[in-house]
């Protein structure tokens, strides 16, 4: 840290950028505005009115009005829409004779995020249009407004969306990513000191320094580094809960606890990578599948239990997983130690690989330190 500060500096500003960048993009909670557009074959007043219907609302924006559906798939293809309305030709006629017109809405799902919140309010706008019609068609044939909402919505539903009633994406991501990302660079750097020993051939001055003690070497490298990346958690942890007003319904200290171990568990494992593999550019490439495993594997963005169980008995090896599983139980539910004790006790169990990577690390010196038998191919 003293001889080499740029590395960590360097890793440091990355952390910082990626923080920013996030609470930018996702500063309004999420998106608005999406572009649209709708394909109006019918040109009525009934048209013009979902047209300026949709334009009105706060999720899309009518960027264009097309005459035919090739031009607007067009404009699909080249990304300057995600979504578009097809409204066809004698839709208003079809009404005022009490027939069922079809509207057809396209949407293009390559943009997961997009292409999601553009169907969901078209779709939403598509049946609010289709209730007001038939509102007008009921009140002149003579049913009461109790009557005519008995009919169009027999059933009301009252949605409770707990732990992020905002629907805010910078909750959703910001809470996990950032934690991810600030572990995945501490183990990254870590094996990479470790590494940097061996490519450098100073890893028995190394351990010299520590009286020969492996397991005070390794622990001598990951303790100072430990106590700076849980540092930087826990600052980026009070902006989000504090100054970004992110929901914490559960217990500081618990908190606190949960950020001091994933950081300490993500070195573990990054130190137990280093001492198993003597090759410096392997070690990190390992350790760079690792962790990027660690983002699918932690079930914030799919859920763990549906996926295949051989994947699923592998989340548990990722400390990241531990650490979204307490995220959870402590900030969106308030659940205390009692929920939370299993989790902790998994991240704690990482402690076991610093000491299983030293004795590897002493069996590969003592190989290492054999004379070569002269007799035998080489």
């Amino acid at each position: 840290m003293v001889h080499h500060p740029r590395y960590l500096i360097i890793l440091t500003l990355g952390i910082a950028i990626t923080f920013l960048v996030f609470a930018s993009i996702t500063h309004e909670g999420q998106p608005r505005r999406l572009s649209v557009a709708v394909v109006d074959m019918d040109g009525t007043y009934l048209s013009r009115r979902i047209c300026h219907e949709l334009n009105a609302t706060s999720g899309v924006e009518v960027r264009a009005v097309f005459n035919n559906h090739t031009e607007a798939r067009r404009a699909m293809q080249r990304g300057e829409i995600f979504a578009y309305y097809e409204i066809p030709n004698g839709t208003y006629n079809q009404l005022l004779q009490f027939n069922a017109p079809h509207f057809v809405l396209y949407i293009n799902s390559a943009y997961m995020l997009a292409g999601t919140l553009s169907y969901k309010q078209l779709a939403t706008m598509g049946m609010l249009a289709g209730a007001a019609v038939q509102r007008e068609v009921y009140r002149k044939k003579g049913y009461g407004e109790e009557q005519i909402m008995g009919l169009i919505q027999p059933i009301e539903y009252d949605t409770r969306t707990i732990g992020n009633p905002w629907i805010n994406y910078g909750n959703y991501l910001m809470t996990t990513l950032i934690p991810a990302v600030i572990a995945f660079i501490a183990l990254m750097h870590l094996a990479y000191i470790i590494a940097r020993e061996r490519q450098e051939r100073t890893l028995r001055d190394w351990l010299k320094s520590a009286g020969g003690n492996t397991i005070i070497a390794l622990l001598g490298k990951m303790l100072p580094y430990t106590v700076w990346y849980t540092l930087l958690l826990l600052i980026c942890n009070l902006i989000m809960f504090g100054f970004m007003g992110f929901p914490h319904e559960g217990s500081w200290l618990l908190t606190v606890l949960n950020s001091m171990l994933l950081i300490f568990a993500a070195q573990c494992a990054g130190c137990f990578i280093a001492c198993c593999i003597p090759d410096p550019p392997l070690t990190m490439g390992v350790s760079a599948i690792y962790s990027a495993m660690s983002f699918s594997l932690s079930g914030f963005s799919f859920p763990v239990e549906s996926m295949p169980h051989f994947f699923y008995s592998f989340s548990w090896l990722y400390p990241i997983r531990h650490y979204f599983l307490n995220y959870s139980n402590i900030a969106i539910y308030g659940n205390g130690m009692a929920q939370c004790w299993p989790q902790f006790c998994a991240l704690i169990t990482f402690a076991v690989l610093p000491f299983l990577g030293s004795l590897i690390l002493n069996w590969q010196l003592k190989k290492e330190s054999l004379p070569l038998n002269p007799s035998s191919p080489h």
